[in-house]
């Protein structure tokens, strides 16, 4: 098997981050693979090096925490066998604000926006001085959706996918792919832990290996974001050649002519 150098993937003991791994793996990468769970982090570990053969290195870390940030900083900065990073490691919540507890929409906001910001900003120079390097960062629906859940649930998901578009742009030319994934209602930990265990049996759910191929399937294709529960692709073609139109029109001196009539 071709190797594909390193991928570092975090949230990976579990769910989209541990199938990541076991796909990543079979596709001919090593891994690093980053949770808190130190001893189900080993266990995926093993069982994908027994089945494999590939490399598997664990690195223990609470992404919330700033001193464990650094420490997978560090790694994606120093190691240059690293040719992609899975930004993973995240939570959610659905309830609505005026029932959120404010501290955990601020840790929500710590490891779904500022951790994925700062790895990604570790591992891209690296990559950009090598011409190779992948950034995969797995936003949701509700990014563009955020009326669906908890709203600074749906905030911090928008912000994965505007990092990533813009990231694109900037690292294109420059031989890095950058990727966001935007999987629907995937069973998951996610509703357990939110309190909607049941949630996850659901018909409309999708189970969490079908939404990690279909992403994969989407990086093969070239795309910059993929939607797998998205039926018909031409949607968001057009939703982004709308946005595109939108943002093209947008350098004016003054305002619209509907808001110069509302004040005359």
């Amino acid at each position: 098997m071709t190797n594909k150098g390193t991928a570092l993937v975090t949230g990976a003991s579990s769910g989209i981050g541990a199938i990541y791994a076991d796909r990543l793996a079979r596709r001919g990468h090593d891994l690093i693979l980053v949770a808190r769970n130190t001893e189900r982090l080993q266990s995926v570990a093993a069982r994908i090096t027994d089945e494999t053969g590939r490399s598997v290195n664990v690195v223990s870390a609470d992404l919330a925490d700033g001193d464990d940030l650094f420490k997978v900083e560090r790694i994606l900065r120093d190691n240059a066998a690293i040719t992609m990073l899975v930004n993973n490691a995240g939570f959610g919540g659905v309830t609505p604000l005026l029932q959120s507890d404010v501290d955990r929409m601020e840790l929500m906001v710590d490891l779904n926006v500022t951790a994925p910001m700062r790895l990604a900003y570790a591992a891209a120079p690296g990559f950009a001085e090598r011409g190779r390097g992948t950034i995969i960062n797995i936003s949701s629906i509700v990014a563009i959706g955020p009326e669906i859940l908890n709203g600074v649930y749906g905030g911090t998901k928008a912000f994965v996918l505007a990092f990533s578009q813009s990231l694109q742009h900037e690292l294109a030319d420059k031989g890095v792919r950058v990727q966001a994934v935007l999987p629907g209602g995937t069973a998951t930990e996610f509703w357990g832990i939110a309190g909607y265990g049941d949630y996850a049996d659901s018909p409309m759910v999708m189970q969490a290996e079908d939404m990690v191929d279909a992403a994969l399937a989407g990086l093969d294709l070239g795309e910059v974001v993929t939607i797998p529960p998205l039926q018909d692709g031409a949607l968001w073609d057009e939703y982004e050649a709308q946005r595109r139109r939108i943002t093209a029109d947008l350098a004016h001196a003054t305002p619209g002519a509907r808001y110069v009539a509302a004040v005359a």
